[in-house]
């Protein structure tokens, strides 16, 4: 079973350094006890930038690749590990906050920008040197205001320095889906031909309309980064194309086949009828019964 973390002191303690806030720590990976490194759920949001290859890192116990200058992230609930090569020590920060500093905040209520923290395993960031250098001076910051005299404008600061480092994460995860805008295009075609198939397949009726999750699957991805990939392409949600995918069958079918509007719903994997004709009017404007008759 992977340990469980409970408090930033403890946190704190694996890298032999002062607890300077009760919500948020960074620590120097070269400083820390090895067993820092063994099967850990932080219970914390966490970012760990890596700035050289020290051997196997899963997350949730699946294998990371990386290189110098990953940024790997973390959430409650998650596990991490490095098995560390012999005669290697592990070097970057690793920044920690609990979830109470979210709590009635401006971070807090900005968070949900940051859905890169449920990515999988396979979707770590990789930076370039000067997106490196930015986040290096983030660390840096959070680091320097940790260690000025408390105040009134402690929290506020630190809230606005990891803003500021979450942020840049965010933009550079957008550089790198542009980056690979190659294969996020051979994704989007991929996509398309496995919704066709499903829905031509009979599989609908025995088991559900094709999900989010379902679609992230086939590719290995978490749902999260699945659905930043298909808005970043299509500039719409994941969800919005799936639906649009069996919007179009459904027509196809109203037109091709004399089957009836509970027939088809019933094929396309609606537990209801009436939830296919309230889908239907919705993206086409009109119910399926008026869109027979008009075409």
């Amino acid at each position: 079973m992977p340990r469980l973390m409970r408090d930033i002191g403890e946190f704190n303690a694996l890298f032999h350094q002062p607890t300077l806030h009760p919500f948020v720590s960074v620590g120097d990976l070269a400083a820390a006890d090895s067993s820092l490194f063994e099967p850990t759920d932080f219970d914390m949001y966490c970012v760990l930038l890596l700035e050289e290859e020290c051997g196997e890192l899963t997350k949730d116990g699946r294998p990371i690749s990386y290189r110098a200058g990953t940024v790997v992230t973390m959430m409650p609930g998650q596990t991490m590990a490095i098995r560390v090569e012999s005669g290697k020590t592990p070097q970057g920060k690793m920044l920690a906050f609990r979830p109470e500093l979210l709590i009635k905040t401006g971070l807090g209520r900005d968070f949900y920008m940051f859905g890169f923290f449920s990515y999988d395993a396979r979707e770590a960031l990789e930076l370039s040197a000067i997106e490196r250098g930015i986040l290096q001076n983030c660390f840096a910051n959070i680091i320097a205001e940790l260690h000025t005299v408390d105040d009134h404008l402690t929290g506020h600061m630190l809230r606005l320095g990891i803003g500021q480092l979450l942020s840049y994460c965010k933009r550079f995860y957008e550089r790198q889906f542009v980056t690979q805008r190659k294969t996020n295009s051979d994704v989007i075609e991929k996509l398309s031909s496995l919704l066709d198939n499903y829905l031509s397949s009979g599989l609908p009726e025995q088991k559900g309309q094709p999900t989010v999750a379902w679609c992230a699957q086939q590719f290995n991805w978490s749902p999260n980064y699945f659905g930043d990939v298909i808005k970043r392409e299509l500039h719409i949600t994941a969800q919005e194309y799936v639906q649009g995918k069996i919007i179009e069958v459904a027509k196809n079918m109203l037109t091709d086949t004399a089957m009836s509007v509970t027939a088809i719903a019933q094929q396309l994997g609606f537990a209801y009828p009436n939830h296919f004709t309230r889908l239907f009017r919705r993206k086409v404007g009109m119910s399926p019964s008026e869109y027979r008759m008009r075409v």
